[in-house]
């Protein structure tokens, strides 16, 4: 039995359009799920609060009470979503919940996790962080042989390569399912009776277990673990499935070993600095990027001045390395929407402002350092560098705590396509000129995998900084990806 609720909106918004100056990389998603505890369904919703960072476009949650699910989701905010009367329609001791950012798939109410469905083995549910690199030739032969797609997202071919399955067991039908499918994935299944946790042998995305009051929990970070007092026990290690059912808590590692490949920008951008992910402290490499940074990269300058919230650890770390002030230049206005409306020609110049407004009593006639993480087109940056020019700065010193960002991401990022992404067809000098710094320089790629304690490289998919990909890609053009090999070498 299943019982679903799906709030659906007057008007879907297109990932990444309806923010104003919206010019970073987006989050993916985030996971969390509870077995063996009678306040499942809240503490999944707390989870979901402190995982909203990795997707602000829709939120669900999936709860079973042993012998049905029962499911409630929405597009928004996970407090835009969750009412206390949708939460009292969900009961039980286990739960699953999904914060969703698109990265595979429109921006629509139909591909909102979790998904729920009903087959031959009844009923169960997944929520997918990540990315299948070979879901359109997958969904190509499924359609072929008569299945019928709901969404556009890659995460409902998992759900039709499980429901063909002739595998007895539960474990073996999902581990045959994903044995098909290439890319990264960490992902939460929920049936009446179980919840099962799988992450891919390449250990893309983070996925951690904890334990509360004899509870078993399951989370992309560690900070959803921190919020309801529950205690961290290990990583959810690649290429493991791990099952958690009446008879316990056991897993088994189904596939052949492959190489790490943790995402980079997991400690970038992507995690909280409070989570603990791929066994380190976000925080702690964040500092480390930008003490390096201010090694390989120091400007003669007067204040450190970060883009808040993204550049708030590296810039920390590059003013306590160079002995320069930190100081708030820039205050961010944390209360603009995804739908933020721009203002008629009658108020003109509001751009990057309505989200950061500079401090000119900070900035004006000061040799400024300005730190963020990244620079994906430059359109930001460009107006970020005016803005503090305009309130006063003698001169602005760009220094970004990740490598030129020149390849898009097949993992389960939203980057845009090398087309779009101005590193990948200029120098650091051209882009310099462009967002009229009067110096710009990235950390170095031997800097960045030295900042995370993995200098020969051999931890880490840096493929959007270098073009190696652990997964191999061929792709005929930028817009029509159609076949994805494994790496060979």
């Amino acid at each position: 039995m299943l019982e679903m609720s799906l709030e659906t909106p007057s008007s879907p918004v297109t990932p990444g359009r309806g923010v104003v100056d919206d010019d970073h990389f987006h989050d993916q998603c985030g996971l969390f799920g509870v077995v063996g505890h009678p306040e499942a369904v809240h503490l999944t919703y707390m989870g979901l609060y402190a995982l909203q960072h990795r997707g602000q476009e829709s939120a669900g949650i999936v709860a079973s009470d042993g012998e049905q699910l029962r499911m409630e989701k929405g597009m928004g905010l996970v407090n835009d979503v969750f009412t206390e009367s949708r939460l009292e329609k969900l009961s039980g001791a286990r739960a699953v919940g999904h914060v969703r950012y698109s990265t595979a798939g429109e921006t629509v109410a139909s591909n909102a996790q979790p998904y729920l469905i009903e087959c031959h083995r009844g009923p169960i549910a997944v929520g997918h962080n990540g990315n299948i690199v070979n879901a359109a030739i997958l969904r190509q032969e499924l359609e072929a042989a008569g299945s019928i797609f709901q969404s556009t997202s890659d995460t409902e071919v998992i759900l039709h390569l499980y429901a063909r399955s002739h595998r007895e067991r539960l474990e073996d039908a999902i581990a045959a399912s994903l044995s098909k499918v290439m890319g990264a994935f960490s992902l939460l299944f929920l049936t009446p009776d179980a919840l099962v946790a799988a992450r891919d042998p390449w250990g893309f995305r983070p996925l951690v277990l904890g334990r509360l009051e004899g509870a078993t929990i399951v989370a992309s970070e560690t900070c959803a673990l921190d919020l309801i007092d529950a205690e961290y026990v290990r990583e959810i290690e690649p290429g493991e499935i791990l099952v958690v059912d009446g008879e316990g808590v056991r897993s088994f590692h189904p596939f052949p070993p492959e190489p790490a490949a943790h995402c980079i920008f997991e400690h970038v951008y992507f995690a909280r600095p409070d989570s603990l992910v791929f066994g380190r402290t976000v925080l702690e490499s964040r500092l480390l990027l930008g003490r390096q940074l201010a090694r390989e990269a120091p400007a003669a300058a007067d204040v450190v001045v970060p883009v808040p919230d993204s550049g708030m650890g590296a810039a920390l770390g590059y003013a306590q390395e160079s002995g320069l002030p930190f100081e708030w230049g820039l205050i961010r206005n944390h209360y603009v929407g995804r739908t933020f409306i721009q203002p008629r020609q009658s108020i003109r110049s509001v751009g990057v402002k309505i989200k950061l407004n500079p401090v000119q009593q900070v900035l004006k006639g000061r040799r400024v350092v300005l730190i963020d993480d990244s620079i994906v087109r430059g359109t930001t940056s460009r107006k970020l560098v005016r803005m503090v020019r305009e309130a006063g700065a003698r001169e602005v010193h760009v220094r970004i705590s990740c490598p030129p960002t020149t390849g898009p991401c097949y993992y389960g990022i939203d980057t845009p396509l090398s087309s779009e992404l101005i590193a990948a067809s200029h120098t650091v000098e051209e882009i310099g000129r462009y967002i009229e710094a009067d110096s710009l320089a990235y950390l170095t790629h031997e800097g960045l995998l030295a900042s995370v304690d993995d200098a020969e490289g051999r931890r880490h998919c840096t493929a959007c900084f270098s073009r190696r990909y652990p997964v191999a890609v061929s792709v005929p053009s930028e817009s029509q990806m159609r076949l994805f090999e494994k790496a060979r070498s």
